[in-house]
């Protein structure tokens, strides 16, 4: 069933439009504008670029899903198959399945909400002109890791995000910027060195890097050993891009000094990126391989949802001075790990929780870090003691409508049932009860109390930072001035010379309320984020068939 009909060479050309579109929009954008298109503000004619193009691929991803063929999701479409360099066996292998085609889809959303928030609001940097190519090359780069189908150039395309998201932090984040890029991009090119060599170890050990053909074949034609050794290396790079405890250190200090839109980008895109790696080339190519580590990869991910949350109550605790971006930014850590405990169960409902905690977590996380930059902006600062000591009513009495927003999105990422984040951690953890055959039931059943009781601990912190910002605390003794900023008095108001009465305290400034720009921004990803919750089945739909054939070895 699709929604609408396209020929198959159509679609095949959405595919490729997709990937190519956003790299010719980054060369045009830092090309002279034509005169007729600079309008009174070359700035702006540039961002209206990054709107017009990021919207462009939206709509072509629309346009695929809707004739994408529901009824075979387990079936690869809008195939591109070009021989690129016959001597390797490389090959321009393009398509897509019930598992990369909610990626692609939320990649196009989650850029262009993107480039339409910096239409308004353009983090302060260089020149505009080099922003919206760097998020266009970082689009087509994330797109092609979704969209590709030989080993080889899915690690081109998984290093090409890497030089954009370095420059926007290093050129248009906040405070220790510099060393929070080079400690990103270090970490992100040491890892993927590591799988650069276990790719290449399937390609000369199976005689191709397509990656259909490597899922069909199962495993069959790698041994055992070569089997364990690929996926330690390729599972190392993707692990810290994922990213899982204890290779997740550079994230924290990305998301704090990365601009708004970059941190959407990251926690919404970036990080999927290595999760998927493991679904579309651990899981179906090397099986015994992962099967052996599968335990491996389960601690590791408990320990990262248990330290995620740890980290977050230490962060909001009252006296902390701790950052809400940073908060958030380790609140992903601990999601992540539901999504790598589902893969490690190497079962359907496991790795279909995986899937859906991804799409899930992107709409969340990427509504959570628009809304906290939105916060950062009105106070000057996301520090959590400032934020809740300092405002009086908070959020719901200065700005309700934002205040109502954020404690949405903080529920939704504690997982009430409903929304979106519900569905992936249960299933993950229902596969964690009943994982694959030769994995050890007791340890599972051990890593699924585990991974429940992570969830009381996310529930907790995210309590913890409704309670504080939302509503806040009123301190006596100070006050808010209209620009935001905290006014302290040494002994609270002064009597009157006159009566010697204390006058009454001063009225709580009002904070400017979600504009129009905003709300076109974050209304997508709340209304999806209740949409998935409510109804399950429309990435389920795509999803299990496909999961259930890659699991098979290529067997519907």
């Amino acid at each position: 069933m699709t929604v609408i009909d396209i020929s198959a060479s159509v679609m095949q050309f959405l595919l490729a439009f997709l990937v190519v579109a956003p790299l010719l929009g980054a060369v045009a954008a830092l090309l002279p504008a034509p005169p007729g298109l600079k309008g009174k503000n070359p700035d702006q004619a540039v961002l209206r670029h990054g709107v017009t193009v990021t919207g462009a691929v939206l709509v072509a991803a629309i346009v695929l899903a809707a004739g994408f063929d529901h009824d075979h999701p387990a079936t690869m479409q809008a195939t591109t198959d070009i021989s690129w360099i016959p001597a390797l066996d490389v090959r321009i292998h393009l398509g897509i399945d019930g598992i990369s085609l909610p990626l692609l889809v939320l990649t196009a959303l989650l850029t262009f909400l993107c480039a339409l928030y910096s239409y308004f609001k353009l983090p302060a940097g260089p020149s505009p002109k080099a922003f919206v190519a760097l998020v266009l090359v970082l689009e087509s780069g994330t797109l092609a890791t979704f969209a590709v189908l030989d080993l080889l150039l899915f690690f081109l395309a998984f290093e090409m995000v890497l030089i954009p998201m370095y420059f926007l932090i290093a050129r248009w984040g906040g405070g220790q910027r510099q060393a929070a890029a080079w400690k990103f991009i270090l970490y992100t090119l040491l890892g993927s060195v590591v799988m650069l060599l276990g790719i290449l170890l399937i390609g000369l050990k199976s005689g191709t890097f397509d990656m259909v053909a490597l899922a069909t074949d199962n495993g069959r034609g790698l041994t055992t050993s070569v089997q364990g050794i690929a996926v330690l290396a390729i599972g190392v790079g993707l692990a810290v891009k994922t990213p899982m405890w204890p290779l997740h250190s550079w994230l924290p200090d990305a998301h704090t000094a990365a601009p708004t839109v970059g941190s959407v980008l990251l926690a919404g895109v970036l990080l999927k990126m290595g999760t998927y790696g493991f679904v579309r080339i651990l899981l179906p190519i090397t099986p015994d391989g992962m099967r052996t580590f599968a335990p491996y990869l389960a601690a590791f991910a408990v320990v990262g949802i248990v330290y995620g949350s740890l980290a977050c109550l230490a962060l909001a605790r009252t006296g902390a001075k701790g950052d809400l971006k940073r908060l958030i930014a380790y609140s992903s850590v601990g999601h992540m790990g539901f999504v790598l405990l589902g893969i490690a169960t190497m079962t359907p409902t496991g790795v279909n929780g995986a899937l859906f905690a991804n799409i899930a977590h992107g709409l969340i996380t990427g509504l959570l870090f628009f809304l906290v930059g939105a916060v950062k902006d009105r106070y000057g600062t996301a520090d959590l003691d400032t934020l809740a000591g300092a405002t009086g009513a908070a959020l719901y009495g200065r700005a309700p409508r934002l205040g109502a927003l954020l404690a949405f999105a903080a529920i939704a990422s504690l997982g009430l049932p409903g929304l979106a984040g519900f569905w992936g951690e249960m299933l993950t953890l229902f596969g964690a009860y009943s994982p694959a055959e030769g994995l050890s039931r007791p340890a599972f059943r051990t890593f699924m109390a585990i991974g429940a009781f992570g969830t009381l601990l996310t529930a907790a912190y995210m309590l913890i930072v409704v309670r504080r910002v939302c509503m806040g605390e009123h301190p006596p003794h100070s006050r808010l001035s209209p620009d935001g900023r905290t006014q302290r008095a040494a002994d609270g108001p002064q009597p009157s010379a006159a009566t010697g009465a204390r006058p009454a305290p001063s009225t709580t400034p009002q904070l400017a309320d979600i504009q129009t720009y905003e709300a076109a921004t974050w209304t997508p990803l709340a209304a999806l984020t209740v949409l998935a919750g409510l109804w399950p089945a429309v990435l389920l739909g795509l999803t299990d068939p496909a999961v259930q054939k890659l699991l098979a070895g290529g067997k519907s």
